[in-house]
């Protein structure tokens, strides 16, 4: 197989992993309040990165990382995987798995528009414009359809969706200048979040007679949301002679996803959501054709 054909499967597996979590946090959260997900899940991603360094015999430079970026794994690890995941739970507790997924979709945008006022940005027309159409898709999915009526069908839950787009984005922008290898700082992230999650638990929902679909779910949103499958996705990029080719199939994640939500867990697709959904992606899709329309006729 070609470099760029490694690339392909590595990004393919990756996304048909991540097509398959939002089903995976609605079962797990039919055995698992959000913080005992987040402790057991969590715990499962650790030992897997944990697996992964070990497997390449890089388990030494773990301690070093440690050592020197303690500090920074501390804070982002607060950040992602724990409040992150906190939040994000609590929407998909709240929400149809379909609505919020559909919306953690607009996290890419929200990254955009968070970098104007962190990073001191220029605002692009293509910024605004996808916004306006990202954000009409989310309001026609908060909103099963309902616009003009603004009735929305989970209030706490859309707000608890768009916190987590805000999270990841957030992130990833203080990501941006990580001097960590993506593994081990992921790694050490886990690491410290578990003490996190640990006593949020103790102080908050116990951490109960968990069942054992309750486990088994967590073990596989913790291996395949937040573990191999970040690998998997780094390996991709890393292949790839084109990131393009790699990060457009991100896009074929959320007809599978709500496949899977439909035929799994059983939910009904509201024509809602398909429209919702159709304007986010169109969003994002037109967001990168403005942003390359310009740089394509300067050439």
């Amino acid at each position: 197989m070609s470099r760029q054909g490694k690339a392909y499967a590595y990004g393919l597996a990756a996304v048909l992993a991540w097509s398959t979590v939002a089903t995976a946090f609605k079962i797990s959260l039919e055995h698992l309040t959000p913080a005992q997900l987040v402790l057991y899940a969590s715990t499962a991603s650790f030992l897997v990165l944990l697996g992964v360094l070990a497997a390449q015999r890089r388990l030494p430079e773990l301690a070093c990382a440690l050592r020197r970026h303690w500090k920074r794994s501390l804070l982002l690890g607060a950040v992602n995987p724990f409040v992150y995941y906190l939040v994000l739970f609590r929407a998909y507790d709240l929400l149809p798995a379909q609505e919020a997924q559909a919306i953690n979709y607009t996290w890419a945008l929200t990254m955009t528009l968070l970098a104007i006022p962190l990073l001191k940005q220029t605002p692009r027309r293509a910024d605004v414009v996808a916004a306006l159409v990202c954000y009409l898709g989310v309001l026609v999915i908060a909103t099963r359809g309902e616009v003009l009526a603004l009735h929305f069908s989970n209030f706490e839950g859309l707000v608890y969706a768009l916190a987590s787009t805000l999270l990841w984005a957030g992130y990833w922008i203080f990501n941006a200048k990580d001097e960590r290898e993506p593994v081990i700082g992921l790694a050490l992230n886990f690491g410290f979040a578990l003490p996190m999650a640990l006593v949020w638990c103790l102080l908050g929902d116990g951490l109960g007679q968990a069942s054992l679909s309750g486990l088994l779910g967590a073990a596989y949103v913790g291996a395949f949301e937040m573990g191999l499958t970040f690998v998997a996705w780094l390996m991709a990029m890393k292949l790839t002679e084109s990131t393009a080719r790699i990060a457009n199939l991100i896009f074929l994640s959320p007809l599978l996803s709500l496949a899977l939500i439909h035929l799994i867990v059983g939910e009904t697709i509201y024509p809602s959501t398909f429209v919702g959904l159709a304007l986010i992606l169109g969003g994002l899709a037109l967001q990168k054709w403005l942003t390359r329309a310009p740089a394509a006729g300067a050439a």
